[in-house]
């Protein structure tokens, strides 16, 4: 499992299968949250990840497939696009401090 501290966080993916519908209102939410931070958040297809994104974000039924795809890469899997608890303690850490840990499993 792979882990980074939230200060370390330069850019943040939010990663999705293929559309582009609830994943491109999460990265817009996030982009609001994180304004003052210095992090750059996107939105992409599984396929095309950049392979600088320290953290990608993903409906947790993805993880195994964004893994595979940007193994450089932290992935936190989510179930809900908005009010997940993995979705906020990845921006505490990222405006707090603290560690993003990866997830495991799809």
């Amino acid at each position: 499992m792979s882990s980074i501290d939230g200060g370390d966080i330069r850019k943040l993916v939010v990663a999705c299968d293929a559309g582009m519908g609830s994943s491109v209102m999460l990265a817009a939410q996030l982009r609001r949250e994180l304004r003052k931070m210095p992090v750059i958040v996107e939105h992409h297809a599984i396929a095309s990840i950049p392979s600088d994104a320290d953290v990608v974000l993903c409906q947790a039924g993805l993880a195994d497939r964004v893994r595979a795809g940007a193994p450089r890469s932290v992935v936190v899997g989510f179930r809900m696009f908005l009010g997940d608890p993995a979705v906020a303690r990845v921006v505490a850490a990222v405006k707090q401090g603290g560690v993003v840990v990866g997830t495991t499993g799809g």
